[in-house]
């Protein structure tokens, strides 16, 4: 099976979860991968072709999304990359001509599937927006934000034969083609002996009511994240400072009591996966942050709220053995199911007639009205 992999270049999940199913998907079929941003550094230093696509970013400010100035940066960056980029890479996939395209948000490769009309799979946690029922309370106050994220998530790949959603939350889907199957973790992860010890793990870019709160403590808190960071670890009483590290991030959430950190899906998954209470702070103006983080204080497995205080902190650290209690019960074994659902799925679509092909986006169509 010949597949086109397409990878959004925002944020990192989308690269890691990615390159764990892509590194699957050679071992049997030949794969090229088309990335942007940050997907496209990551996976360039890990996998064979991998060619540059086109890719939108944010535009970020005092810890929120701006939305006009995304949509002008954006606009700007069209204007000047598109043409040539879109070019050089539909020409390379034409002369090999994939059998099931597989996109992780990622728009371009979605417009090619529907394009050349070859079978096109969604894999991703952010369709859990459109794909499926968010009840009252997780929607909450931020209704025009939900509108938004859900209309924008809906847009990017349009009229996938399959939705395959990661999730570590499971609310009823309400459209067909939709799969809940768990998160994708790292296989360092995945294969991490999780010990509960005495410190916090932080992923912070460093606001500093949060930090004065986590010095109230007096827990050590290793503290990652900061934008700036040090080169080396900084200890501040309870607090270190630490450097990137792939290996050292790892081995803290391993062996942390808890963490502290926004709503980001990729931390929150492997958070729950090794049992770890998790206090989640969303960043404002991305709601999908806010559902994740809202999921997992309804499952029991730490607390959601828009800021930290010193108050809020202590009452996360005397509710830990409740969350603990929780999270026992939550059961995943790797990355089996899902990688085996995606691989099912692709294989399903590039062997499909025509006649199924075209019933299939039918009723991706209707679903999406």
């Amino acid at each position: 099976m010949r597949v086109l992999y397409g990878v959004n270049g925002e944020g990192m999940g989308h690269a890691t979860r990615s390159h764990v199913v892509i590194e699957e998907l050679l071992r049997r079929h030949d794969v090229r991968v088309v990335a942007s941003g940050a997907a496209l550094r990551h996976l360039r230093d890990r996998l064979p072709r991998v060619e540059e696509i086109f890719g939108p970013t944010f535009a970020m400010g005092e810890g929120q999304i701006r939305r006009w100035d995304t949509v002008l940066q954006n606009v700007r960056l069209a204007r000047r990359e598109f043409p040539d980029t879109v070019r050089r890479w539909v020409s390379m996939v034409d002369e090999w001509k994939p059998d099931v395209v597989i996109s992780d948000f990622e728009p371009l490769c979605g417009a090619y599937a529907r394009w050349t009309r070859t079978p096109l799979v969604a894999v991703d946690n952010i369709n859990m927006l459109d794909r499926c029922r968010h009840d009252r309370e997780i929607v909450g106050k931020e209704r025009d934000d939900f509108l938004l994220a859900r209309a924008v998530t809906r847009s990017m790949v349009p009229g996938a034969v399959e939705y395959i959603v990661t999730t570590f939350y499971r609310p009823r889907t309400c459209r067909r083609g939709t799969t809940l199957v768990p998160p994708i973790v790292r296989p360092e992860i995945a294969s991490a002996q999780s010990v509960s010890g005495d410190h916090l793990l932080v992923y912070s870019s460093g606001e500093r009511r949060l930090i004065h709160a986590l010095q109230s403590t007096g827990m050590r808190c290793l503290v990652y994240g900061m934008r700036g960071g040090p080169d080396e670890p900084v200890v501040e009483g309870n607090l270190e400072f630490r450097p990137p590290s792939n290996e050292g991030f790892v081995e803290a959430l391993r062996t942390a009591r808890g963490v502290v950190a926004g709503g980001g899906f990729s931390l929150l998954s492997e958070a729950v996966y090794l049992r770890k209470p998790v206090l989640a702070v969303p960043l404002r103006g991305q709601f999908e942050q806010v559902m994740n983080a809202r999921y997992l204080q309804r499952l029991g497995y730490g607390m959601c709220r828009p800021r930290v205080t010193r108050a809020l902190l202590a009452a996360f650290l005397a509710r830990l053995p409740e969350y603990e209690e929780a999270l026992a019960g939550y059961e995943q074994e790797g990355n089996t199911v899902a990688l085996r659902t995606i691989e099912d799925r692709a294989l399903a679509a590039a062997a499909s007639s025509p006649r199924e092909l075209r019933h299939a986006r039918r009723l991706a169509r209707r679903a999406a009205r």
